[in-house]
């Protein structure tokens, strides 16, 4: 089933300037991906709810996923990420703060989290995350 929505990805650095990253779980159905990322690391991200801001979708998704508290974050890319399974207007967005500690939660759509270099990346990195992160780097808001 096709599906077409609207998504964050946040990058979270710490002080060593590395990039925040999850694992999702290697099974689909435990994954909980509409773009089927399973296997892979991804920046902090999902699907912006009605009624919601692009800024406090991200500000939710990293709460949700990491247990971390974001601000002063602002949206610094946006991109078409398609596949065969959904499509999704991508919105990056950079925090430049975050406090509390990293807990993962109780799902199993998680299984893990590091701290990357953003020149040397797992080679699992999914495709929409590589981008904004290219985004990043280069400055560019929007390159097809």
């Amino acid at each position: 089933m096709e599906k077409i929505g609207i998504g964050v990805g946040i990058i979270v650095k710490n002080e060593e300037n590395k990039i925040l990253m999850l694992l999702r779980n290697s099974d689909a159905k435990k994954a909980d991906s509409d773009m089927r990322l399973e296997g892979t690391w991804t920046l902090p991200s999902g699907k912006v709810k009605f009624g919601e801001t692009i800024e406090e979708a991200g500000i939710r998704k990293v709460k949700e996923e990491t247990n971390l508290e974001v601000s002063k974050i602002k949206v610094i890319c946006v991109q078409n990420d398609v596949n065969q399974y959904a499509q999704y207007a991508t919105f990056g967005i950079i925090s430049e703060e975050y406090s509390g500690k990293i807990e993962l939660p109780k799902t199993e759509e998680l299984v893990k989290y590091d701290w990357f270099d953003i020149n040397n990346l797992p080679e699992n990195t999914c495709i929409p995350t590589k981008r904004i992160l290219e985004k990043y780097k280069e400055n560019k808001f929007y390159n097809g």
